[in-house]
């Protein structure tokens, strides 16, 4: 019998401004850890032709360091989110601020938990930050939940 894993689920605290995500990933940490962290590997999985997908990144994965991703909207309008690492720790966390050019006021925070689990990888997400903005918050529980089921499809799709 196959047994399929949860879909990503997400929940946007309003009142706190931030979202908390989780999904369980066919894979180890490592390579979870890997595929978030890589510029090689988050290009092949991060969005999709109706949404829209992540074209390039560039990472310096250290404490301090600095990261990029560029993409393109399915309108075909171009986006850019980068932000610093704060805490590294592979494979079990990675922590990092997260600014996104369709609002430069806000500078957020994103916190990836990987737990090893009996089938690979228990990842929580925790992105703090939101404020008042209880729209960005919204839309980023809605955008967590998608992110976190690519995620998922690129783990399960590379086991086939």
């Amino acid at each position: 019998m196959k047994v399929s894993a949860a879909a990503a689920r997400a929940i946007a605290d309003v009142s706190a401004g931030m979202v908390l995500a989780t999904v369980d990933i066919a894979a180890p940490p490592e390579r979870v850890f890997r595929a978030l962290s890589d510029p090689i590997e988050l290009v092949k999985w991060w969005g999709s032709a109706d949404t829209y997908r992540v074209e390039a990144m560039t990472a310096d994965l250290r404490v301090g360091g600095k990261w990029q991703s560029k993409g393109r909207g399915a309108d075909g309008h171009p986006f850019t989110v980068e932000g610093e690492y704060l805490e590294v720790d592979p494979p079990r966390k990675l922590v990092l601020t997260w600014n996104y050019d369709w609002d430069r006021a806000r500078s957020t925070t994103l916190t990836y938990l990987l737990e090893p689990t009996n089938g690979g990888t228990r990842l929580t997400v925790r992105h703090t930050g939101f404020g008042d903005d209880q729209e960005g918050c919204r839309g980023h529980g809605a955008g967590w939940e998608q992110v976190l089921g690519w995620l998922q499809a690129y783990h399960h799709e590379r086991r086939l």
